[in-house]
């Protein structure tokens, strides 16, 4: 007799990069120009026309394309006027290159409540925004979820705190048909291998306020090069400042620039897709006693290259149960809740360096909170035998009262 069903797929896998794409770069590799600023008589680098494209795509007056996500957040930080010292609000839930970016220019990241939506909480915002004095909020879309930004909007006016968006989870998703990363200041994306564009690393800054971007392209490192962009300020936005911003070297290379411009023009099929999958895994665990799902607003178009859903009131030895129980069959569970951090997932307070203060809201919620990708290199039927899966082995831990003492260490 067969046993339970086992998904064999691999959770890291991602989709090839698209032969345009593998097309150009072996075409930047053949003329040998990946810096992005050395180019031939009349050539226009990859890099420029990828800033113009994916300008053009959100509808932003200015783009920078740079190393990696977290280098776009750092230096949006500096571009707004962040220093040493100063208080920086984030929420709570979000990953590790978030306060990173905030301590690496020296501030202080100021944790914020969220719910059990997966979003900031406004009216703790607001608490930790009076008390902290920060006038600076870095946002994270953190797993894609968005928050109701026309509230959020409001409060950070009143309150007079500049918004930067951290992207990285949010490339093609939208608040009321207004693109993420274009409510704030500036928008911060990210296009890391697990991203909704792949280049392995990558990031790009996108603002409408020529200062911000001036200082941005600057401190990129353009050295007096600025003139060659062809989605930043006008020249005379960089005269009085370009002896006075420090050059913080992190460009994006004609190569992965290349790699990068295909994957643009094929974000809403990929969003398409992901929303299907996405779909699939809700259908599969909706009505799961004990599991609960994050419900999504109607305002929100979302990019679902990932799922969560929550345990809520399980005990520790129970969803370690459960990590353990779907990782024989083959399912890659993470947890928020860990006491330690696994590979990449971690939480508020493992970031010592940030002086983290205890958040009872936020711990209640990571506390049940799973969390797993779902990469285009699955079907809707992987996704369904996945929830068929999870929902079999959430039900038959409850049933047995099985609680485990050692978590798995699952995977990146």
């Amino acid at each position: 007799m067969d046993g339970p069903e086992r998904f064999n797929g691999s959770f890291t896998q991602q989709e090839p990069i698209p032969e345009e794409g593998i097309e150009a770069a072996v075409a930047v590799l053949r003329h040998g120009r990946l810096h992005r600023y050395n180019t031939a008589p009349g050539e226009v680098a990859e890099t420029a026309l990828l800033e113009e494209e994916f300008a053009g795509l959100v509808g932003a007056k200015y783009c920078l394309a740079v190393a990696s996500g977290g280098y776009a957040l750092g230096c949006a930080l500096r571009a707004v006027g962040v220093a040493a010292g100063d208080a920086v609000l984030t929420n709570a839930f979000t990953l590790a290159p978030v306060p990173g970016s905030i301590a690496a220019v020296g501030a202080w990241p100021v944790f914020v409540e969220v719910t059990e939506e997966l979003t900031i909480d406004l009216a703790h915002l607001e608490v930790m925004a009076r008390e902290s004095g920060a006038r600076v909020l870095m946002l994270s879309h953190m797993r894609g979820h968005l928050c109701d930004m026309d509230a959020l909007m409001a409060l950070c006016g009143r309150l007079g705190v500049t918004v930067i968006e951290d992207c990285a989870h949010t490339m093609g998703a939208s608040w009321r048909g207004v693109p993420s990363g274009r409510h704030g200041l500036v928008g911060c994306y990210s296009m890391q291998t697990y991203k909704h564009v792949n280049s392995g690393e990558g990031g790009l800054l996108v603002s409408d306020d020529p200062q911000v971007m001036a200082r941005a392209v600057l401190l990129s490192g353009s050295y007096m090069l600025y003139g060659r962009h062809r989605a930043a300020p006008p020249v005379e936005a960089f005269e009085a400042i370009r002896l006075d911003v420090p050059n913080v070297s992190g460009r994006m290379d004609n190569l992965r620039a290349a790699i990068l411009r295909p994957q643009l023009r094929m974000l809403d099929e990929r969003r398409e897709r992901w929303g299907v999958l996405y779909r699939t895994m809700e259908a599969g665990l909706r009505d799961t006693a004990g599991l609960r799902l994050v419900e999504r607003p109607e305002e929100e178009v979302y990019v679902a290259s990932s799922f969560q859903f929550l345990l809520p009131d399980w005990a520790e030895g129970r969803v370690r149960a459960l990590l353990a129980r779907c990782a024989a069959r083959g399912v890659e569970l993470k947890w928020f809740g860990a006491a330690e951090p696994v590979a990449f997932t971690s939480r508020y307070e493992h970031w010592a360096y940030a002086r983290p203060v205890p958040l009872p809201k936020t711990d209640k919620v990571l506390a049940g909170l799973m969390d797993m990708r779902l990469p285009l290199t699955f079907s809707p039927a992987d996704v369904a035998m996945i929830a068929r899966i999870i929902r079999a082995e959430v039900l038959a831990v409850q049933q047995s009262g099985e609680e485990a003492v050692v978590a798995p260490v699952v995977g990146d």
